[in-house]
Formats: structure tokens, C-alpha cells, sequence
């Protein structure tokens, strides 16, 4: 496994690898905003309005994870813009492609997430997940600290119910 950072370029190459790795998680089920049918067009069109604007202006941050050179795990770091919260970073988007799960992609994603948000000025990150998923645990195995749980706050993927979402954060050192 291999950990780098796009940039905007590196990021318009790979669209398409990005794409389909989040829309194999959202067909296995990660709630990251999205009910099924989520198509590879649905993802592409998420990630040219979503995130490459954001990747242009220096307000978030790509890292990806390869396993034998290919895309197969993301995060995202968003800065909080608002003058009074120059400390502030938010987590978003952390994704493992289903096939390349247990490999320890989701922590060495995290781990690579928190340097670059230290080396950015960063010292208080936050984040959301789905209540009791295999993400909250990852995170409260890395320290984070949950905050609480917003019950009923999101459709699961196949809009059969409603998931609660635990809040976290972490103060960087």
C-alpha cells in the first residue's frame, strides 16, 4: 500500500477510479450522503461539483490509498473557511473500496489525514459516522472522542431506515 495526495490535476486523471470507489461503497452500503440507485455518472458528477472546486481553491485536501498502484481508498480534509476557525478541520468522505477491505487502509488513511492537517496549522478536526459501524470503531481506536449521537439522522442507503450518526473530535497535538 502507498499513500500520496492528488492535487486538482491528479485528481481530474484519476475522476474515474475515484468515482467508482465511492460508488462501490455506496452500493455496499456506507452511508456518505448518498441512497441508492447511485450510479458511476451519479459519483463522477458528485466529485466535479463536490470536491475538485474544493481541491482548486485549497479548501480540502485528497489523499488516496493504492494497493499494487491502483486507487482503492480516499479522505477527504476539509478546512473550516470561517475566519474565527483557522484551527478547524473537518473529515470527510473516508473510503475503503469493498474489495480492498481489512488491509488496514482506514487507519493508514487517517493517520496520513491527521499529519497533514497538523502540518496545515490544524489542531481540532471533526467528523460523523453511522452509529455502531465498523468507521466508529476504527475512529475510536485512533482516539477520537464521540461527542454524541444524533438519532434517526440519515436514510441508510436502501431508505429502509433511519441511522443515527455519532459526532466526533480530536485535538490534534
Amino acid at each position: 500500500m502507498t499513500l500520496e495526495e492528488l492535487d486538482i490535476v491528479a485528481a481530474e486523471r484519476e475522476l474515474p477510479v475515484l468515482a467508482e470507489v465511492m460508488r462501490a461503497c455506496v452500493e455496499g452500503g456506507a452511508s456518505v450522503n448518498f441512497v441508492l440507485p447511485f450510479s458511476q455518472s451519479d459519483s463522477e458528477s458528485w466529485w466535479r461539483r463536490a470536491v475538485l472546486p474544493a481541491l482548486a481553491s485549497g479548501e480540502r485536501r485528497l489523499i488516496v490509498a493504492r494497493v499494487e498502484g491502483r486507487i482503492r481508498g480516499t479522505v477527504q480534509l476539509a478546512f473550516a473557511t470561517q475566519p474565527n476557525q483557522p484551527h478547524r478541520a473537518e473529515v470527510t468522505k473516508l473510503l475503503v473500496h469493498p474489495d480492498a477491505r481489512r488491509l488496514g487502509l482506514g487507519r493508514a488513511l487517517m493517520t496520513r489525514l491527521e499529519a497533514t492537517a497538523r502540518e496545515a496549522g490544524r489542531s481540532l478536526l471533526i467528523l460523523d459516522t453511522v452509529e455502531g459501524s465498523a468507521a466508529q470503531r476504527l475512529y475510536e481506536s485512533l482516539g477520537w472522542t464521540m461527542l454524541g449521537v444524533v438519532p434517526g439522522f440519515a436514510f441508510s442507503t436502501d431508505r429502509q431506515r433511519l441511522e443515527g450518526s455519532a459526532f466526533f473530535w480530536k485535538r490534534l497535538a
